[in-house]
This record gives C-alpha cells, sequence and structure tokens, in this order.
C-alpha cells in the first residue's frame, strides 16, 4: 500500500469542513438570481462589502471568490436573501414584482471607496410607475450614505415609449413627471434627490446635474442641435422660448446663458441653494478629444459613465478643464466660517491654504503677451527670456548617432499622469509676489527668478554626492522646454533653479519675485485624481503592484476590456492638464484688445505662476531620469515631448532598455507601472522608419515622438 490517497483524502475532507463551516457559496447563477430578486444592483452590494464592482462581477462569474471577512459577508448577505426569495418562490416568467426586503436584515451600508456602477450586461428593473416621488423608487444606496443625494449625483433624461425617464448610476432608473422645463428643474430639487456632498468641510455640495439626450431636448422645446451662429456664441438666444419660460417662473441663467453647460438657479437664501446643471451632448458639451464616444452611447451607459467619473472626481462643471480647476476650489474653498465673536455670531474668513476670493495680480514676468501689466510695451515688441517666464513642457529632438542607427528600433516610453505628478507635494504661492533685487536662492521659496546658468554643463553634473561624466551633446537641457543652452539671464521658476543647484552648480540671481504666503495647495487635488485614474485602471485589470512583464501584458489592449471606463481614464487625464492649463487661461474673443484685462483675470484661481511651477517640476522630474539613465546605461534619448521619451534600443519593448535586475529598477532612473510619475510603453517604430520620415520631410530634428504611437505623420511644418 502507498499513501499516495492521503493528500486526495485531506482535501476532500477539507472541502467537506467548508461545506460544514457554511464555506461553500451557492452556485454562480443563483448568486446573480438572489441579488436581482432583491432589486439590488452590484454597485449597492459592492458598496455595503466595501469592495469594488469589478470584485462582484468577478464573485458572480466564477473569476475570483471572496475572502476572510469578506466570504463571511457576502455568505451572509446570500443566506439573508436565500431567506426572503427561495427559489421556488419566484417562478420563472412571473411579471410580479419581487417583495422588498426586510432593511433590518440587510448588510449595513459603511462608507467604502468610489463604488463602480455596474455595466450594462443585465437590464436593471425599473422602479416606480406612475408619479411617485424619488424616495418611493429608490431601492439601492448608489449615491453613498448622505440621503439627500440617495439617487447618486446625476441622471441622464431620456423619452422612452412616451414617458420621461431619468436613468442615475447604478442601473436605477426614475419615472419623471414633468411636463416642461421649469417643472424639470424643481423635480429635480425636490423629488429627484440628485447631488454629491461637499468635498472639504467649508465647502458647498455639488449641485444636481441633467443630461439630457436628444429626445429629451425634444420634448422640452429645445434644439436637438445648435446652429452655427449658436454655435459660436456658445448658446441659444435669449429670445429663445425655453430661456423665455425659465424666466417666467423666476429662474435665473448664469452669464454664459443657455449653452451646452447651462446652469439654472433662484438667487440662495441663507443656505438653501437652489441650482441645477445642464449638460446636452448633442451640443458637443462632451469633447470627443477628452470624452471619446460618450456623446453616442446609450443613456444607461452614459450614466454610468459620467457616474463613474462624478463619484471618483467630482461632478462635472462644465469641460474637463474646467472641472480641474473647480476641484481645486471645491477642495480648498476660498472662505470658511469664522469662530464666534463676542456676540455668538460667525463671519466669513479666509480659508487657510486658499487661494482666497479676491483675484492677484502676478509678476510682469509672469504675464502673457497681451496683459495690462504689459501696456506700455511697444506695440510689436517681443520678450525675451531675460523679460518673460517661459515654463514649458520639452518638445526636443536631435539627429541620431551612428550606433544609434545601427540599432533595429525606436521605443517610446510616456510618464503616467505626468503633471499631476509634478504637482504632487509642490510647495506653491499662495499670496501677492514680492519683488526681491539680489536675493539668495532659497529653493523652499515658490517664486519667479532672473538669473544665469548658462555655466551649467551637462557633461559634468552631480549625481547624489558623486560628479558623473556624459555626452552633453546627446541631452537636452532642463531649463529650456526646446532643450538649448540658456546664453544668458532668464527668468525661471523656483524648481528649475533648484535643479542647477542639485546638479552641483552655484547660482546668483539678480532678482526675483516670491511669495511668502505659500503651501501645498495641489496635495489634495494630486490626490484625488490619481485614486481616481487608479482605481479605474484597476478595473480594467490594470493593478498598482504588478511586475514589469505582467504589467505590459496588461496595458495591451486595456481600453478593449471595458470602453466605457477607458473613457473615464481619458476624461481623468483631461481633468489633470485642462485644470493645469485653466490657471493661465487667455482671452476667448469677446471683442479683447492686447492691453485690456479679459475676464479670467478676474478669478482668484487665475495663477500663472502656479502652472509655471507645476511644469517646471514635471520637466525637472523627467530630465533626473534621463541623467540617471544615461549614468548608468549609456543611453541617451533620441526625442522627447512633453512626457513622452524615445530610446533607440535593439529590441520593441520598454524592457529592451530599461535596465532592469532581477525585477528591480534603476534607483531613480524609469520605472515601468501605472502609478503617477512611473512610465508606460507608448509605441514602437523601427530605426529605419525614423530616418525615413526625416528624410522624406528633409527634417533631421524631426520629433518622433510625437508620431512614435502609431506611426503615423501629420503636421510636418520645417520639420516641426
Amino acid at each position: 500500500m502507498t499513501d499516495q490517497p492521503q493528500p486526495l483524502f485531506s482535501a476532500v475532507d477539507a472541502l467537506l469542513a467548508a461545506v460544514d463551516g457554511g464555506g461553500v457559496l451557492p452556485a454562480l447563477d443563483e448568486r446573480v438570481r438572489l441579488r436581482e430578486a432583491a432589486g439590488l444592483t452590484q454597485a449597492a452590494v459592492a458598496q455595503a462589502l466595501g469592495v469594488r464592482v469589478a470584485s462582484i462581477e468577478a464573485w458572480e462569474a466564477g473569476r475570483a471568490e471572496p475572502k476572510a471577512e469578506r466570504l463571511e459577508a457576502y455568505r451572509r448577505l446570500l443566506e439573508g436573501l436565500s431567506r426572503r426569495f427561495p427559489a421556488s418562490a419566484a417562478p420563472s416568467g412571473s411579471s410580479e414584482a419581487p417583495p422588498r426586503p426586510d432593511p433590518g436584515a440587510a448588510p449595513p451600508s459603511a462608507p467604502a471607496a468610489p463604488s463602480r456602477p455596474a455595466a450594462p450586461g443585465r437590464q436593471p428593473a425599473r422602479r416606480g410607475e406612475g408619479k411617485q416621488s424619488a424616495a418611493c423608487l429608490h431601492t439601492a444606496p448608489v449615491g453613498g450614505t448622505d440621503p439627500r443625494f440617495a439617487n447618486g449625483p446625476l441622471a441622464v433624461v431620456d423619452v422612452e415609449d412616451g414617458r420621461v425617464r431619468a436613468y442615475c448610476p447604478g442601473g436605477l432608473v426614475l419615472d419623471v413627471p414633468a411636463k416642461s422645463l421649469p417643472a424639470l428643474v424643481d423635480w429635480t430639487l425636490t423629488e429627484a434627490r440628485l447631488g454629491q456632498p461637499k468635498l472639504s468641510g467649508p465647502g458647498k455640495d455639488a449641485d444636481p446635474l441633467l443630461v439630457l439626450t436628444q429626445a429629451a431636448l425634444e420634448r422640452y422645446g429645445l434644439p436637438v442641435t445648435l446652429t452655427d451662429e449658436e454655435r459660436l456664441a456658445g448658446r441659444i438666444p435669449e429670445s429663445h422660448k425655453a430661456v423665455k419660460q425659465l424666466a417666467r417662473a423666476h429662474w435665473k441663467l448664469t452669464k454664459r446663458g443657455f449653452g451646452p453647460w447651462a446652469r439654472i438657479y433662484r438667487p440662495a437664501t441663507g443656505s438653501d441653494r437652489q441650482c441645477v446643471q445642464l449638460c446636452i451632448p448633442s451640443w458637443h458639451a462632451l469633447d470627443a478629444r477628452h470624452w471619446g464616444h460618450a456623446e453616442q452611447l446609450p443613456p444607461t451607459e452614459l450614466a454610468r459613465v459620467l457616474g463613474v467619473y462624478a463619484s471618483s472626481v467630482m461632478t462635472p462643471r462644465g469641460s474637463t478643464a474646467v472641472t480641474g480647476l473647480e476641484l481645486m476650489t471645491a477642495l480648498h474653498p476660498p472662505t470658511r466660517a469664522s469662530q464666534p465673536d463676542a456676540a455668538g455670531k460667525r463671519h466669513s474668513e479666509r480659508n487657510p491654504g486658499s487661494l482666497g476670493q479676491d483675484p492677484v495680480d502676478c509678476a510682469p514676468c509672469e504675464a502673457p503677451d497681451g496683459h495690462p501689466l504689459l501696456a506700455d510695451l511697444p506695440r510689436f515688441h517681443v520678450r525675451g527670456p531675460a523679460e518673460k517666464l517661459f515654463e514649458e513642457a520639452y518638445d526636443w529632438a536631435r539627429p541620431m548617432t551612428d550606433d544609434e542607427c545601427m540599432l533595429r528600433y525606436l521605443v517610446g516610453i510616456d510618464v503616467n499622469m505626468a503633471f499631476a505628478a509634478g504637482a504632487n507635494g509642490l510647495n506653491v504661492g499662495l499670496g501677492v509676489p514680492t519683488r526681491v533685487e539680489r536675493p539668495v536662492f532659497d529653493a523652499k521659496l515658490p517664486g519667479s527668478w532672473l538669473v544665469d546658468l548658462s555655466h551649467v554643463d551637462l557633461s559634468r553634473v552631480k549625481a547624489g554626492k558623486e560628479w558623473v561624466e556624459l555626452d552633453g551633446s546627446l541631452l537636452p537641457s532642463p531649463f529650456t522646454p526646446k532643450g538649448e543652452h540658456p546664453e544668458g539671464p532668464a527668468w525661471y521658476a523656483t524648481p528649475t533653479v533648484a535643479y542647477a543647484v542639485e546638479l552641483g552648480y552655484e547660482v546668483r540671481p539678480i532678482e526675483a519675485y516670491v511669495r511668502h504666503d505659500n503651501g501645498r495647495y495641489l496635495d489634495g487635488w494630486y490626490q484625488r485624481l490619481r485614486d481616481a485614474y487608479l482605481a479605474t485602471m484597476a478595473d480594467l485589470g490594470v493593478a498598482a503592484d504588478l511586475a514589469p512583464d505582467d504589467f505590459l501584458t496588461a496595458m495591451n489592449g486595456y481600453k478593449a476590456r471595458d470602453p466605457e471606463l477607458a473613457i473615464v481614464v481619458s476624461a481623468v487625464k483631461a481633468t489633470v492638464k485642462g485644470g493645469l492649463g485653466k490657471l493661465r487661461e487667455r482671452p476667448r474673443g469677446e471683442g479683447w484688445k492686447p492691453g485690456q484685462p479679459w475676464r479670467a483675470l478676474f478669478r482668484p484661481t487665475w495663477r500663472p505662476d502656479i502652472r509655471a511651477a507645476v511644469i517646471s517640476r514635471t520637466r525637472i522630474n523627467l530630465h533626473r531620469k534621463i541623467v540617471k539613465h544615461a549614468a548608468f546605461t549609456g543611453q541617451y534619448p533620441v526625442a522627447i515631448l512633453s512626457d513622452c521619451v524615445v530610446y533607440a534600443a535593439n529590441g520593441p519593448s520598454p524592457l529592451d532598455f530599461l535596465p532592469y535586475r532581477e525585477g528591480k529598477p534603476l534607483p531613480g532612473g524609469f520605472k515601468l507601472g501605472i502609478n503617477p510619475g512611473l512610465v508606460k510603453h507608448e509605441g514602437t517604430q523601427s530605426v529605419l522608419w525614423g530616418e525615413e520620415v526625416r528624410e522624406r520631410f528633409n527634417a533631421p530634428e524631426l520629433n518622433l515622438a510625437r508620431y512614435i504611437k502609431d506611426g503615423t505623420v501629420t503636421n510636418v511644418d520645417n520639420g516641426e
């Protein structure tokens, strides 16, 4: 006799023990049946158990099983549902609605990470026939734990079979009794229970958002598309009957009027705020560059996409750029209530760490061309580096060396959320600038510095405590966007000057505009956008802790796994770049002339110095990694465009030139991963492709990073 059967007996005994202990869950179909019989969405179950919707989907599909305490909680939920909805009590094809579950036996809802509304794989049970209130229609908490916003932050309004429906994130569908546009606004504020809690203590709750489909526009007397004149104006005329209808009902519109992102409100009385925002996709509210094909999505899917974005970032307030800027303010409101005075009254005061509620003038060197501070300059005067702060992202390329031409591939790597990573931990100015002559440089003091960095020699730089020798001719300068070596004094943001000191060189500023009132204003903004990005990528199958090979595999075709979540990823990234761009918004028509103020200047969030500091730090972060890589491997970039770097290599993968050892990257160099600041594979083309393109356009320094993703070359003009 052998003892070979013993392991098998042990496995059987373990299985029997699991059955006896209640550790075996019902069959997959039964899990789905029980949840749907109770009218629960996957999002509601995920929220109660403190997991992502993707986990519930995996448990119901058999791709994974819950563990530890979540196994016990999930089993308890299924057992409770099986007692209420036994299989024999729910015959197939029954049209009778299942009984409501006993609230006392359901698992308690607990605050959790933003849940993902379920994919539209199954048609959600429609709640509420007739003119019931939204409170009666609600069955599962899709909007968080705040009962005021139980149905979520937004709804997509559509017309189906002659009835108006509001599709909420999580699969909930509400009947809308409103017959007119003013009635729709009233219903939203009184019955719909839509909105989002404030993101910070002194802040304000987000207004409910209604997304109107083309059918809904027709129902409420609005044009399905805008005329060319209306599109250029960004609104329908005030003489439109819908606008007059709102005015008769004592509703007002903001200064931007009734456009793709209309805001309808009544003046607040005390703390009672009445405001509803509209999003109209067919009026191009959802820019295809950032929202992809969201405009063409059915109502359920569109509610899911916008709901995921709203729950992880914030309820959209306009374009992704506008939302990015509004997120900064929502996390750091300009004012707060003071402590009670002697009479017991509270007053409005500046919220510490915010930008305040009054606009701040920039320094002359930080002002863009046409700014009122520059009104006295001659009309055609062109400011040089010693007059103008010019901190921008890289756009640099060089001819390939003979050795690089002998390699087979050009491989592009892209820094994830590069500008968000540049904002993380960055000390920025909060108040007015102070002019100082002959200052001593202070790397902790945000500002703009006039300093000569032409003496910095990239062929010999300091890396840590040691000096290293490099081929400076193959490196871009870290001090200029085009990578050109500076020729004299120029204005730089603090991170750029600090990097010159880090490289081992002395700096002696001639002049500076510094901000003694400063702080890490963008930290919360970065963290929220980072979390939104990482959570969505995890739901797409790209986790933050993957090994390099597994990461490259997971990134391959990740958008096709869930095209709707891929839209959210694109929107989150656009929120980062657009929000930073709004810090230096330029004039947008409206009859503006150089030397005159434009509308954006009257915002406290018009801060070109903050934008410059973030871009400066992002460019420096990238250059630091390039130097580390060059010092260790002897490899130099061929082209850089913003956050994309191209290297020549013998293989098509980033692992063919990134110096990993036993799965560990070069300290301080490039590392593959999904976290902000780490890199992913941008694209690979052949060296022959690169040389052929440059020869075809007679541009030996054509920036190949611009075209490395798919090899399609467009917009070439004299090499750029």
